[in-house]
């Protein structure tokens, strides 16, 4: 599943994720959190379960449960396990502990509602408080981990301060967050998606910030409208300049597997050379 430009929607709001699914998002969320009313909860959930189970083919949909230390987890859970969502955005990740938790749960619904057990994948929100910087090693914890992402709006908001400054600049506690998400994803061998833009009307900010997103490593940004999509997929599309170089550069590797190090166009490359050409054609393929 391509995350280059997921796309967040109320779960309750039928004319939003009915756009949400004609539109070229590489994923849609189905949220069932931030953007529901405590009292509309059960019936966002309902809604989402329904949706799911229409089974309209659009491949890439997401369910954004509510939190685990919320009344609202395992009922998500119940609801959403028998209707296998392609994955569960878990939010409020504290650590490890909430992630193999999820993965446990997860497992014993498959089990006892007869679906594919791993079927469900989970992209977790590693940074929406200050307890969950504590903690990042996600390394081995489950194979149901598809990617971790960067929530700077929720951080910054438990640590009471602005997540940018007045230049559009992540603050410092968020910015180095940022950076502890980013490693933590290389170290777990998943995916890190970027926080949302929140302006809507600040078009350049946006593109300034998808443009710092593509440079330091992240392979997406979480989108919160349909016109966020487009100059956020063109980010996180490698250029065919780029994916000739990464070709070239993997068969050079593979007509000679035991090389250290190799020429090519007259530049001496090595082996992370080769990591960063295997990548860059991963996020250029259709899948």
């Amino acid at each position: 599943m391509k995350l280059r430009n997921p796309l967040f929607v109320p779960a309750d709001s039928e004319r939003k994720v009915t756009k949400a699914y004609a539109s070229e998002a590489d994923a849609v969320i189905l949220d069932l959190e931030d953007s529901i009313a405590p009292l509309a909860k059960t019936a966002a959930r309902q809604a989402a379960a329904t949706r799911l189970a229409s089974d309209s083919g659009r491949p890439g949909i997401i369910v954004r449960i509510n939190p685990r230390d919320t009344e609202w987890y395992l009922p998500d859970l119940v609801a959403l396990v028998p209707r296998q969502p392609e994955a569960i955005l878990l939010p409020k990740c504290t650590g490890p502990c909430d992630l193999q938790a999820l993965d446990h749960h997860l497992e014993a619904l498959e089990v006892s509602m007869g679906v594919p057990v791993g079927g469900i994948g989970v992209l977790a929100l590693a940074t929406e408080t200050a307890a969950s910087l504590r903690c990042m090693d996600y390394a081995g914890v489950t194979s149901r981990l598809l990617a971790l992402l960067f929530g700077a709006e929720d951080l910054a908001a438990d640590l009471g301060i602005e997540a940018r400054d007045g230049n559009g600049v992540h603050t410092a506690p968020i910015a180095a967050a940022r950076s502890a998400l980013l490693i933590a994803a290389v170290q777990a061998r998943v995916p890190a998606l970027d926080t949302p833009w929140p302006d809507l009307h600040d078009p350049a900010g946006l593109q300034a910030e998808i443009a710092a997103a593509a440079r330091d490593g992240f392979a997406g940004k979480l989108c919160i409208h349909p016109d966020q999509l487009l100059p956020t997929e063109a980010a996180f599309t490698p250029s065919p300049e780029r994916v000739r170089w990464a070709a070239a550069v993997s068969a050079l590797f593979a007509s000679d597997p035991n090389a250290g190090v190799l020429t090519l166009d007259g530049k001496m490359l090595d082996r992370p050379h080769l990591k960063l050409a295997e990548r860059i054609l991963a996020a250029a393929s259709p899948d």
